[in-house]
């Protein structure tokens, strides 16, 4: 049988969780489909698929290997795309995502240009406070904060970022300016994390920690809240050092206990695109790469 009509049979399958799902996915007849999977498993050699009355469920080797076949499809329709021009003006719609203030104030500027430079092209931008997976959630591009899993995406550095402590001038004046991280302790302290009763800190090496376990007068779940929080005078609050760079700038905020700072944060720009890769991709991730390497907050 022919192996790329067998690899998007069996796609087909793994995604709709169904041989009948796939068979209207794909306008083939049911039997057909359950011959092309029987075929699949009898040339690798290994089941990929579990199935019930009911359900259709992967194997692990089929999870591995649906994974594999997504990228090798993709990259043939990519390919073929190049091989016939329709690459060779962007078009279509692009899909981006970063954290909220991050997404607001490096990516959105480059959007901007990006929608100025090729008219023909949309852009749906999600700006989340949470990790997304480009490929269940279908997403071109993303701007990742911190050191990277081992993973198939491809990853280029675009520069980094620190985590910090802040407070107000005038909070410092009143109160003392921390020497170590014990000192927090005696401090006000506003955690911008998940509501909890206690928050615990980290400092210095990744080897050889100082951790520091306080509970907030202040906790809430949105970064704007606790800079806003921290400017006004309420006490200490750890953020990344983008995320206060106007207000410390603007001698707003203070930056403290900088000598016991861990190693500073990478950040990544993520895509899932092969050598093949759609030129509306490309294009923006290279102007995107230039943009961020350009502004002193993350370099």
């Amino acid at each position: 049988m022919d192996q790329l009509h067998l690899m998007k049979v069996f796609v087909a399958v793994g995604e709709e969780e169904s041989f009948a799902g796939a068979a209207r996915k794909l306008d083939l007849s049911p039997a057909a489909v359950t011959r092309a999977i029987a075929g699949l498993e009898e040339e690798l050699g290994v089941k990929l698929l579990l199935r019930t009355t009911r359900h259709v469920r992967l194997t692990e080797a089929g999870s591995r290997y649906l994974d594999d076949t997504r990228n090798i499809l993709a990259s043939i329709a990519e390919a073929n795309q190049a091989a016939a021009g329709v690459n060779a003006t962007p078009k279509g719609n692009l899909s981006v995502t970063a954290s909220v203030l991050f997404g607001k104030a490096f990516v959105t500027p480059s959007i901007v240009r990006y929608l100025q430079a090729y008219p023909e092209v949309e852009v749906s931008a999600y700006f989340l406070d949470r990790v997304v997976n480009l490929v269940e959630e279908g997403m071109d591009v993303a701007v990742r904060i911190g050191h990277l899993p081992d993973s198939s995406m491809k990853a280029l550095r675009v520069g980094q970022v620190r985590r910090v402590l802040c407070a107000a001038p005038a909070y410092l004046a009143a109160h003392g300016v921390p020497q170590h991280p014990a000192d927090l302790l005696r401090h006000t302290v506003i955690a911008a994390s998940n509501v909890s009763p206690r928050v615990e800190w980290k400092f210095g090496a990744v080897d050889d920690p100082t951790l520091v376990r306080m509970k907030p007068r202040l906790t809430v779940t949105s970064n704007d809240a606790a800079i806003e929080a921290a400017a006004s005078g309420l006490g200490i609050c750890r953020l990344l050092s983008y995320q206060i760079a106007e207000q410390v700038a603007a001698g707003r905020l203070q930056i403290i206990l900088q000598d016991y700072e861990e190693a500073p944060w990478p950040v990544h720009v993520l895509h899932r695109e092969s050598k093949f890769g759609s030129t509306k991709v490309r294009n923006f991730i290279d102007m995107l790469a230039d943009d961020l390497r350009a502004q002193p907050a993350l370099n």
